[in-house]
Protein backbone atom coordinates (compact mmCIF):
# COMPACT_ATOMS: atom_id res chain seq x y z
CA UNK A 1 0.00 0.00 0.00
CA UNK A 2 3.02 2.18 0.86
CA UNK A 3 4.37 1.78 -2.20
CA UNK A 4 1.48 2.23 -4.37
CA UNK A 5 0.67 5.71 -3.02
CA UNK A 6 5.03 6.41 -3.24
CA UNK A 7 4.39 6.11 -6.64
CA UNK A 8 1.83 8.65 -7.12
CA UNK A 9 3.65 11.52 -4.95
CA UNK A 10 4.05 14.78 -6.91
CA UNK A 11 5.54 16.56 -4.28
CA UNK A 12 6.62 15.48 -0.55
CA UNK A 13 4.25 17.86 1.07
CA UNK A 14 0.82 17.46 2.96
CA UNK A 15 -1.21 17.79 0.06
CA UNK A 16 1.02 16.15 -2.21
CA UNK A 17 0.19 13.03 -0.30
CA UNK A 18 -3.55 13.68 0.16
CA UNK A 19 -3.02 14.16 -3.56
CA UNK A 20 -1.38 11.02 -4.07
CA UNK A 21 -4.00 8.91 -1.94
CA UNK A 22 -6.74 10.22 -4.15
CA UNK A 23 -5.32 9.08 -6.59
CA UNK A 24 -5.43 5.40 -5.62
CA UNK A 25 -8.81 5.43 -4.15
CA UNK A 26 -9.62 6.57 -7.82
CA UNK A 27 -7.75 4.21 -9.15
CA UNK A 28 -9.25 1.27 -7.03
CA UNK A 29 -5.76 0.41 -4.80
CA UNK A 30 -7.46 1.84 -2.07
CA UNK A 31 -11.22 1.08 -1.55
CA UNK A 32 -13.67 2.19 1.06
CA UNK A 33 -12.97 0.27 4.33
CA UNK A 34 -9.21 -0.27 3.56
CA UNK A 35 -7.37 0.32 6.95
CA UNK A 36 -3.96 2.75 6.58
CA UNK A 37 -0.50 1.68 8.14
CA UNK A 38 0.26 3.79 11.47
CA UNK A 39 1.66 7.27 10.52
CA UNK A 40 4.73 6.84 11.60
CA UNK A 41 5.33 3.50 9.45
CA UNK A 42 3.54 6.10 6.68
CA UNK A 43 6.37 8.25 7.45
CA UNK A 44 9.07 6.03 7.48
CA UNK A 45 7.95 4.10 4.35
CA UNK A 46 7.67 7.78 2.37
CA UNK A 47 10.06 9.40 3.61
CA UNK A 48 8.40 12.12 5.18
CA UNK A 49 7.74 13.20 8.96
CA UNK A 50 4.85 12.44 11.23
CA UNK A 51 3.88 15.84 11.25
CA UNK A 52 3.61 15.70 7.54
CA UNK A 53 1.69 12.74 7.48
CA UNK A 54 -0.56 13.80 9.84
CA UNK A 55 -1.29 17.02 8.37
CA UNK A 56 -2.19 15.37 5.37
CA UNK A 57 -4.71 12.64 6.77
CA UNK A 58 -6.31 15.61 8.50
CA UNK A 59 -6.85 17.40 5.35
CA UNK A 60 -8.45 14.10 3.56
CA UNK A 61 -10.18 13.74 7.04
CA UNK A 62 -11.82 17.06 6.61
CA UNK A 63 -13.03 16.18 3.01
CA UNK A 64 -14.58 13.30 3.95
CA UNK A 65 -11.62 10.56 2.09
CA UNK A 66 -10.54 9.64 5.19
CA UNK A 67 -12.70 7.81 8.49
CA UNK A 68 -10.39 8.85 11.84
CA UNK A 69 -11.75 6.27 14.51
CA UNK A 70 -9.53 7.24 17.25
CA UNK A 71 -7.68 3.86 18.60
CA UNK A 72 -9.28 1.89 16.21
CA UNK A 73 -7.11 3.31 13.31
CA UNK A 74 -7.71 5.47 10.31
CA UNK A 75 -10.07 4.22 7.33
CA UNK A 76 -10.90 4.97 3.02
CA UNK A 77 -14.31 6.68 4.06
CA UNK A 78 -17.34 5.33 1.76
CA UNK A 79 -17.63 7.62 -1.31
CA UNK A 80 -18.71 11.33 -0.70
CA UNK A 81 -22.19 12.24 -1.96
CA UNK A 82 -22.13 14.10 -4.69
CA UNK A 83 -25.11 15.83 -4.79
CA UNK A 84 -26.69 18.47 -2.97
CA UNK A 85 -27.17 16.72 0.14
CA UNK A 86 -27.65 19.55 2.31
CA UNK A 87 -30.71 21.00 0.24
CA UNK A 88 -32.46 17.70 0.40
CA UNK A 89 -31.91 17.05 3.95
CA UNK A 90 -33.55 20.38 4.81
CA UNK A 91 -36.32 19.30 3.20
CA UNK A 92 -36.50 20.15 -0.45
CA UNK A 93 -38.92 20.27 -2.49
CA UNK A 94 -42.64 19.81 -0.76
CA UNK A 95 -44.90 17.58 -2.05
CA UNK A 96 -48.62 17.34 -1.37
CA UNK A 97 -48.78 20.88 0.66
CA UNK A 98 -51.08 23.81 -0.31
CA UNK A 99 -48.44 26.37 -0.10
CA UNK A 100 -45.34 25.34 -0.90
CA UNK A 101 -43.15 28.00 0.53
CA UNK A 102 -39.81 26.07 0.88
CA UNK A 103 -38.95 25.82 -3.29
CA UNK A 104 -37.13 29.32 -4.13
CA UNK A 105 -38.55 29.66 -7.31
CA UNK A 106 -39.97 33.32 -8.63
CA UNK A 107 -43.50 33.49 -9.59
CA UNK A 108 -44.52 31.45 -13.11
CA UNK A 109 -46.89 34.51 -13.00
CA UNK A 110 -44.26 37.61 -13.01
CA UNK A 111 -42.34 35.86 -15.74
CA UNK A 112 -41.61 37.92 -18.96
CA UNK A 113 -44.00 36.33 -21.89
CA UNK A 114 -41.06 34.50 -23.95
CA UNK A 115 -43.66 34.36 -27.20
CA UNK A 116 -42.43 37.51 -28.65
CA UNK A 117 -38.57 36.68 -28.26
CA UNK A 118 -39.43 33.19 -29.38
CA UNK A 119 -40.85 34.18 -32.36
CA UNK A 120 -37.66 36.63 -33.32
CA UNK A 121 -35.30 33.56 -33.30
CA UNK A 122 -36.23 32.84 -36.35
CA UNK A 123 -34.24 35.41 -38.33
CA UNK A 124 -31.12 34.51 -36.14
CA UNK A 125 -28.27 33.34 -38.58
CA UNK A 126 -26.75 29.60 -37.34
CA UNK A 127 -23.76 29.81 -35.19
CA UNK A 128 -20.74 27.92 -36.05
CA UNK A 129 -18.17 25.88 -34.01
CA UNK A 130 -15.95 28.87 -34.29
CA UNK A 131 -17.72 31.55 -33.67
CA UNK A 132 -17.51 33.98 -30.28
CA UNK A 133 -18.29 32.30 -26.93
CA UNK A 134 -20.21 35.48 -26.08
CA UNK A 135 -22.77 36.96 -28.58
CA UNK A 136 -20.69 40.67 -29.12
CA UNK A 137 -24.22 42.41 -29.08
CA UNK A 138 -24.75 40.52 -25.52
CA UNK A 139 -21.52 40.83 -24.58
CA UNK A 140 -21.82 45.06 -25.15
CA UNK A 141 -25.12 45.00 -23.54
CA UNK A 142 -24.07 43.33 -20.37
CA UNK A 143 -20.75 45.51 -20.10
CA UNK A 144 -23.10 48.49 -20.47
CA UNK A 145 -25.10 46.56 -17.23
CA UNK A 146 -22.32 45.77 -14.59
CA UNK A 147 -21.61 46.91 -11.53
CA UNK A 148 -18.23 47.90 -12.87
CA UNK A 149 -15.62 48.00 -15.86
CA UNK A 150 -14.68 44.46 -15.98
CA UNK A 151 -11.82 42.45 -18.06
CA UNK A 152 -13.74 39.80 -19.40
CA UNK A 153 -17.36 38.42 -19.54
CA UNK A 154 -18.08 35.27 -20.96
CA UNK A 155 -22.07 33.48 -20.26
CA UNK A 156 -22.82 30.27 -18.71
CA UNK A 157 -25.61 27.83 -17.68
CA UNK A 158 -26.58 29.35 -14.12
CA UNK A 159 -24.96 31.17 -11.28
CA UNK A 160 -24.27 27.79 -9.48
CA UNK A 161 -22.67 26.66 -13.21
CA UNK A 162 -20.72 29.29 -12.82
CA UNK A 163 -19.47 28.21 -9.28
CA UNK A 164 -19.02 25.16 -10.12
CA UNK A 165 -16.41 26.57 -12.89
CA UNK A 166 -14.79 28.83 -11.05
CA UNK A 167 -14.36 26.38 -8.06
CA UNK A 168 -12.71 23.86 -10.15
CA UNK A 169 -10.56 26.07 -11.55
CA UNK A 170 -9.38 27.82 -8.33
CA UNK A 171 -9.28 25.79 -5.69
CA UNK A 172 -7.76 22.45 -4.60
CA UNK A 173 -8.25 19.68 -1.86
CA UNK A 174 -7.66 21.23 1.90
CA UNK A 175 -7.76 25.02 0.36
CA UNK A 176 -10.09 27.08 3.42
CA UNK A 177 -12.72 28.55 1.65
CA UNK A 178 -14.79 31.79 3.03
CA UNK A 179 -18.82 31.60 3.09
CA UNK A 180 -21.71 33.56 4.29
CA UNK A 181 -23.28 32.37 7.38
CA UNK A 182 -25.90 31.14 6.34
CA UNK A 183 -24.94 30.10 2.94
CA UNK A 184 -26.55 28.63 0.03
CA UNK A 185 -26.81 24.88 0.72
CA UNK A 186 -26.20 23.87 -3.00
CA UNK A 187 -22.67 25.76 -2.21
CA UNK A 188 -21.43 24.55 1.27
CA UNK A 189 -22.46 20.64 -0.94
CA UNK A 190 -20.34 21.58 -3.78
CA UNK A 191 -17.21 23.03 -1.87
CA UNK A 192 -17.52 20.18 0.50
CA UNK A 193 -17.02 17.71 -2.53
CA UNK A 194 -14.15 19.50 -3.44
CA UNK A 195 -13.16 18.70 -0.05
CA UNK A 196 -12.47 22.16 0.68
CA UNK A 197 -12.92 23.86 4.67
CA UNK A 198 -15.57 25.90 4.43
CA UNK A 199 -15.69 28.67 7.35
CA UNK A 200 -18.41 30.94 7.99
CA UNK A 201 -18.57 34.77 8.64
CA UNK A 202 -21.82 35.96 9.87
CA UNK A 203 -24.33 38.56 8.93
CA UNK A 204 -26.03 41.54 10.52
CA UNK A 205 -28.65 43.42 8.77
CA UNK A 206 -26.73 44.99 6.13
CA UNK A 207 -24.51 41.87 5.57
CA UNK A 208 -21.18 39.70 6.33
CA UNK A 209 -19.69 41.73 9.21
CA UNK A 210 -16.16 43.37 8.80
CA UNK A 211 -14.49 42.80 12.23
CA UNK A 212 -15.62 38.77 11.64
CA UNK A 213 -14.72 38.85 8.06
CA UNK A 214 -11.38 40.28 8.96
CA UNK A 215 -10.85 37.87 11.79
CA UNK A 216 -11.55 34.46 9.45
CA UNK A 217 -8.99 36.27 6.44
CA UNK A 218 -6.30 36.51 9.47
CA UNK A 219 -6.68 33.21 10.67
CA UNK A 220 -7.27 31.22 7.94
CA UNK A 221 -5.54 33.00 4.98
CA UNK A 222 -8.56 31.41 2.62
CA UNK A 223 -7.76 30.91 -1.30
CA UNK A 224 -11.47 32.00 -1.79
CA UNK A 225 -14.33 34.12 -0.55
CA UNK A 226 -17.76 33.56 -1.69
CA UNK A 227 -20.47 36.39 -1.16
CA UNK A 228 -23.49 37.25 -2.07
CA UNK A 229 -23.99 41.06 -2.42
CA UNK A 230 -27.78 41.16 -3.31
CA UNK A 231 -30.99 39.83 -2.10
CA UNK A 232 -28.99 37.08 -0.06
CA UNK A 233 -30.36 33.58 -0.44
CA UNK A 234 -31.83 33.11 2.70
CA UNK A 235 -31.40 36.33 4.78
CA UNK A 236 -32.68 38.71 2.23
CA UNK A 237 -30.18 41.38 2.83
CA UNK A 238 -28.31 44.06 0.25
CA UNK A 239 -25.73 45.54 1.10
CA UNK A 240 -25.63 49.16 1.88
CA UNK A 241 -22.36 50.79 -0.39
CA UNK A 242 -20.61 51.72 3.42
CA UNK A 243 -20.77 47.96 3.77
CA UNK A 244 -19.28 47.03 0.76
CA UNK A 245 -16.80 49.87 0.90
CA UNK A 246 -15.94 48.78 4.26
CA UNK A 247 -15.68 44.69 3.21
CA UNK A 248 -13.24 45.72 0.12
CA UNK A 249 -11.56 47.82 3.24
CA UNK A 250 -10.81 44.59 4.95
CA UNK A 251 -10.34 42.34 2.08
CA UNK A 252 -7.73 44.70 0.68
CA UNK A 253 -5.23 44.33 3.46
CA UNK A 254 -5.57 40.22 2.14
CA UNK A 255 -4.50 40.02 -1.17
CA UNK A 256 -4.12 36.51 -1.35
CA UNK A 257 -8.35 35.54 -1.54
CA UNK A 258 -10.44 35.22 -4.64
CA UNK A 259 -13.52 37.03 -4.39
CA UNK A 260 -16.67 35.35 -5.89
CA UNK A 261 -19.70 37.29 -5.65
CA UNK A 262 -23.01 35.70 -6.62
CA UNK A 263 -25.99 37.76 -7.60
CA UNK A 264 -28.26 35.11 -7.87
CA UNK A 265 -31.36 37.51 -7.39
CA UNK A 266 -29.75 39.47 -10.37
CA UNK A 267 -32.83 41.81 -11.95
CA UNK A 268 -35.15 41.46 -9.11
CA UNK A 269 -33.21 42.35 -6.79
CA UNK A 270 -34.70 45.79 -5.34
CA UNK A 271 -30.98 46.92 -4.23
CA UNK A 272 -28.87 48.72 -7.17
CA UNK A 273 -26.49 46.56 -8.48
CA UNK A 274 -23.22 46.32 -6.19
CA UNK A 275 -19.71 44.91 -6.71
CA UNK A 276 -16.55 45.01 -4.72
CA UNK A 277 -15.20 44.29 -8.09
CA UNK A 278 -15.29 48.79 -7.81
CA UNK A 279 -12.33 48.53 -5.19
CA UNK A 280 -10.77 45.31 -5.88
CA UNK A 281 -10.96 44.99 -9.66
CA UNK A 282 -8.22 42.35 -10.09
CA UNK A 283 -9.61 39.76 -7.85
CA UNK A 284 -13.30 40.43 -7.99
CA UNK A 285 -15.55 37.67 -9.91
CA UNK A 286 -19.14 38.83 -10.76
CA UNK A 287 -21.97 36.74 -11.39
CA UNK A 288 -25.21 37.85 -12.59
CA UNK A 289 -27.53 35.46 -13.07
CA UNK A 290 -30.74 35.49 -14.92
CA UNK A 291 -33.01 32.79 -13.64
CA UNK A 292 -35.11 34.65 -11.01
CA UNK A 293 -35.89 37.36 -13.43
CA UNK A 294 -36.52 35.41 -17.07
CA UNK A 295 -36.99 31.86 -15.66
CA UNK A 296 -35.18 28.96 -14.30
CA UNK A 297 -35.60 27.27 -17.89
CA UNK A 298 -33.51 29.93 -19.55
CA UNK A 299 -30.21 28.83 -17.01
CA UNK A 300 -28.20 31.70 -17.88
CA UNK A 301 -25.70 33.69 -16.50
CA UNK A 302 -22.89 36.28 -16.69
CA UNK A 303 -19.56 36.02 -15.06
CA UNK A 304 -17.31 38.78 -15.42
CA UNK A 305 -13.67 39.62 -13.53
CA UNK A 306 -9.49 39.59 -14.41
CA UNK A 307 -8.81 37.37 -17.38
CA UNK A 308 -5.82 35.82 -15.41
CA UNK A 309 -9.15 34.09 -13.36
CA UNK A 310 -11.89 34.36 -16.44
CA UNK A 311 -9.59 33.30 -18.88
CA UNK A 312 -8.78 29.67 -18.08
CA UNK A 313 -12.57 29.10 -16.97
CA UNK A 314 -13.29 30.11 -20.64
CA UNK A 315 -10.40 27.75 -22.31
CA UNK A 316 -11.06 24.74 -19.91
CA UNK A 317 -14.79 24.83 -21.38
CA UNK A 318 -13.61 24.40 -24.71
CA UNK A 319 -12.68 20.92 -24.08
CA UNK A 320 -15.94 20.26 -22.93
CA UNK A 321 -19.05 21.81 -23.36
CA UNK A 322 -17.57 24.73 -24.85
CA UNK A 323 -19.84 27.45 -24.74
CA UNK A 324 -23.71 27.68 -23.56
CA UNK A 325 -26.17 27.86 -26.36
CA UNK A 326 -25.95 30.93 -29.01
CA UNK A 327 -29.57 30.21 -29.36
CA UNK A 328 -30.14 30.85 -25.97
CA UNK A 329 -27.73 34.08 -25.65
CA UNK A 330 -29.84 35.46 -28.60
CA UNK A 331 -33.17 35.21 -26.42
CA UNK A 332 -31.80 36.77 -23.60
CA UNK A 333 -30.31 39.75 -25.58
CA UNK A 334 -34.16 40.12 -27.06
CA UNK A 335 -35.40 39.76 -23.73
CA UNK A 336 -32.98 42.69 -22.20
CA UNK A 337 -33.76 45.21 -24.95
CA UNK A 338 -37.67 44.74 -25.50
CA UNK A 339 -39.44 47.27 -23.81
CA UNK A 340 -42.46 45.32 -23.54
CA UNK A 341 -40.42 42.18 -21.16
CA UNK A 342 -38.57 45.14 -19.42
CA UNK A 343 -41.66 46.72 -18.14
CA UNK A 344 -42.28 42.75 -17.26
CA UNK A 345 -39.42 42.06 -15.14
CA UNK A 346 -39.36 46.03 -13.61
CA UNK A 347 -43.37 45.46 -12.33
CA UNK A 348 -42.19 41.87 -11.04
CA UNK A 349 -39.01 43.54 -8.90
CA UNK A 350 -41.94 45.96 -7.34
CA UNK A 351 -44.20 42.83 -6.74
CA UNK A 352 -42.19 40.75 -4.91
CA UNK A 353 -40.86 43.74 -2.67
CA UNK A 354 -44.69 44.29 -2.24
CA UNK A 355 -45.24 40.94 -0.77
CA UNK A 356 -42.59 40.91 0.62
CA UNK A 357 -42.68 44.29 2.93
CA UNK A 358 -46.65 43.02 3.56
CA UNK A 359 -45.44 40.02 4.88
CA UNK A 360 -42.94 41.72 7.03
CA UNK A 361 -45.39 44.53 8.19
CA UNK A 362 -47.97 41.89 9.12
CA UNK A 363 -45.19 39.87 11.29
CA UNK A 364 -44.85 42.83 12.71
CA UNK A 365 -48.31 43.29 14.14
CA UNK A 366 -47.83 39.80 15.33
CA UNK A 367 -44.80 40.90 17.35
CA UNK A 368 -42.13 39.55 14.84
CA UNK A 369 -40.22 42.18 13.74
CA UNK A 370 -38.00 41.43 11.10
CA UNK A 371 -35.21 44.09 9.41
CA UNK A 372 -36.08 45.35 5.96
CA UNK A 373 -35.01 43.06 3.16
CA UNK A 374 -34.68 42.19 -0.40
CA UNK A 375 -35.53 39.66 -3.11
CA UNK A 376 -38.10 36.24 -2.78
CA UNK A 377 -36.49 34.75 0.90
CA UNK A 378 -37.72 35.45 4.10
CA UNK A 379 -35.07 34.07 6.93
CA UNK A 380 -37.23 33.44 9.95
CA UNK A 381 -36.25 33.33 13.50
CA UNK A 382 -37.91 30.23 15.22
CA UNK A 383 -38.00 28.91 19.10
CA UNK A 384 -37.82 25.13 17.52
CA UNK A 385 -37.12 24.80 13.89
CA UNK A 386 -38.54 21.19 13.09
CA UNK A 387 -41.56 22.22 15.42
CA UNK A 388 -42.04 25.18 13.41
CA UNK A 389 -42.36 23.63 9.93
CA UNK A 390 -44.90 21.21 11.27
CA UNK A 391 -47.08 23.83 12.37
CA UNK A 392 -46.43 25.47 8.90
CA UNK A 393 -47.57 22.33 7.61
CA UNK A 394 -50.46 21.94 9.81
CA UNK A 395 -52.19 24.83 7.96
CA UNK A 396 -50.98 23.58 4.49
CA UNK A 397 -47.95 26.13 4.22
CA UNK A 398 -44.34 24.31 3.29
CA UNK A 399 -41.23 25.96 4.40
CA UNK A 400 -37.31 24.92 4.32
CA UNK A 401 -35.26 24.39 7.34
CA UNK A 402 -32.92 26.43 8.15
CA UNK A 403 -29.99 23.96 9.22
CA UNK A 404 -28.95 23.51 5.91
CA UNK A 405 -27.92 27.13 5.03
CA UNK A 406 -26.08 27.35 8.74
CA UNK A 407 -22.16 26.48 9.14
CA UNK A 408 -22.23 27.45 13.05
CA UNK A 409 -24.35 24.74 14.47
CA UNK A 410 -23.53 25.49 18.19
CA UNK A 411 -25.80 25.21 20.40
CA UNK A 412 -26.51 28.91 21.14
CA UNK A 413 -27.11 30.05 17.37
CA UNK A 414 -30.75 30.72 16.93
CA UNK A 415 -32.55 28.34 14.82
CA UNK A 416 -34.38 29.53 11.26
CA UNK A 417 -36.65 28.50 8.76
CA UNK A 418 -36.67 30.13 5.38
CA UNK A 419 -40.06 31.13 3.56
CA UNK A 420 -39.71 32.10 0.05
CA UNK A 421 -42.22 34.77 0.53
CA UNK A 422 -42.36 35.84 -3.32
CA UNK A 423 -44.71 32.87 -3.85
CA UNK A 424 -47.32 34.68 -1.65
CA UNK A 425 -49.51 36.58 -3.80
CA UNK A 426 -51.96 37.54 -1.79
CA UNK A 427 -53.23 36.54 1.89
CA UNK A 428 -50.43 38.38 3.61
CA UNK A 429 -51.72 39.02 7.28
CA UNK A 430 -53.44 35.09 7.60
CA UNK A 431 -49.87 33.86 6.26
CA UNK A 432 -47.82 36.20 8.93
CA UNK A 433 -50.31 34.70 11.59
CA UNK A 434 -49.09 31.58 10.80
CA UNK A 435 -45.40 32.12 10.54
CA UNK A 436 -45.87 34.16 13.95
CA UNK A 437 -47.56 30.96 15.75
CA UNK A 438 -44.77 28.72 14.03
CA UNK A 439 -41.83 31.24 15.00
CA UNK A 440 -43.12 30.74 18.75
CA UNK A 441 -44.28 27.12 18.59
CA UNK A 442 -42.13 24.87 21.16
CA UNK A 443 -42.05 27.28 23.68
CA UNK A 444 -42.75 25.83 27.35
CA UNK A 445 -44.42 27.94 29.07
CA UNK A 446 -43.10 29.66 32.61
CA UNK A 447 -44.67 28.12 35.51
CA UNK A 448 -46.42 30.31 38.04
Amino acid sequence: MIAEIKERIAEHTARGLAGAVNQAIRDGVLIPGTKLPPVRQVADGLGLSPTTVNAAWQLLARSGVLHADGRRGTTVADPRPTGPRRYWQAGGRVADIGLDLATSEPDPALLPDLGPALSRLHTTPPGAYLDDSVLPALEGLLRERWPYPVEQLTVVDGAMDAMDLLAASLLRIGDRVVVEDPAFPHLIDLLDVLGTQVIGVPLDGEGPRPDRLRDVLESSKPAAVFLQPRAHNPAGISWTPQRAAELASVLAEFPGSVVIEDDAGGDVAAAPPISLGTWLPDRTIHIHSFSKAYGPELRLAAMGGPATLIGPVVERRLLGQGWTSRLLQNLLLNLLTDEHSVAQVQHARQEYRRRRDAVTEALAVEGIQLAPGDGINLWLPVHDEQVALISLASHGIGAIAGTGFMIDLSPGQIPHVRIAVGLAATGHAELAHHLAIAARAGRRSRPR
